[in-house]
């Protein structure tokens, strides 16, 4: 069953996407990255190298854009500003590379967004012509004002950034989803292969971890485990649950018994 996700003009097989910061070496990164199946890659400008330092290993030496779509983000931005000029910087970098995820963040201690500067700097990308995912809080409002505003798919927060505590707003993303006519991504809380199961068995259209596989005992076999998670909930979010029901109900039922 063909089931691709398409986020504006890209459209992906995978569910999954990953990202690179806090493995041990590149080479652990790109073990991971190939066991997750992803085939979106964000990549945290500000903090790694993909060309602007000459002197450093480059990322893009082993996460080659041509196997996978690169996906920089803003990640260590707190103002609409440096969001907006990390975006610019990205796209020189990456040959007039559009797309990108935007995060501005609001507090050092919790990394909680800054919405309203989020709201700020994408609507000053969607018009410089960039193509816009966003990540944000589990706001209705908020989720809905983004994608108005053009972004191509609204990311909203399970739990706070790497702390690996898993769905804790089942309820506000189902409104999110409910009301959304662009890709709802989750990103941020997912911190074993279950969290990610119940993301996508919710009907968010994917998932986006990166401590969650990259701060695990075996990184490697996590990466393993969150790509079937993300398939697994998708193809129980497209079979539909049974009822719930208070009590019982026999798997195999008395009805045209023959005794």
């Amino acid at each position: 069953m063909s089931d691709i996700l398409k986020v504006g003009k890209y459209e992906f097989e995978s569910r999954l996407l990953v990202g690179t910061g806090k493995y041990k070496d590149l080479k652990q990164t790109a073990d991971a990255i190939k066991k997750s199946g992803a085939e979106v890659v964000t990549v945290a400008i500000r903090r790694t190298n993909i060309g602007q330092n000459k002197n450093e290993a480059n990322l893009l030496d082993v996460i080659s854009p041509e196997k996978w779509t690169i996906l920089p983000n803003t990640a260590g931005c707190y103002n609409a500003e440096d969001a907006i000029r990390t975006c610019h910087m990205a796209r020189e970098l990456l040959d007039g590379h559009n797309l990108v995820k935007l995060e501005v963040l609001g507090d050092e201690k919790t990394l909680y967004p800054n919405v309203i500067d989020t709201i700020k700097a994408a609507e000053v990308l969607v018009k410089d012509g960039f193509d816009v995912m966003v990540y944000t809080s589990d706001d209705l409002i908020i989720a809905k004002e983004l994608e108005q505003i053009g972004c191509i798919a609204v990311m909203p927060l399970a739990a706070p950034i790497g702390s690996g505590l898993g769905i804790q707003n089942k309820y506000n993303l189902l409104s999110i989803i409910e009301n959304a006519c662009v890709p709802i991504i989750v990103d941020a809380g997912v911190g074993t292969a279950s969290d990610a199961t119940k993301a996508m068995e919710l009907g968010c259209d994917g998932v986006l971890m990166n401590t969650a596989i990259a701060c695990a005992k075996n990184p490697i076999l996590m990466a393993s485990a969150m790509k079937k998670a993300t398939i697994a909930g998708r193809e129980a979010y497209l079979a539909g649950r049974m009822d719930r029901k208070r009590y019982a109900s026999a798997s195999s039922p008395i009805d045209g018994a023959f005794f």
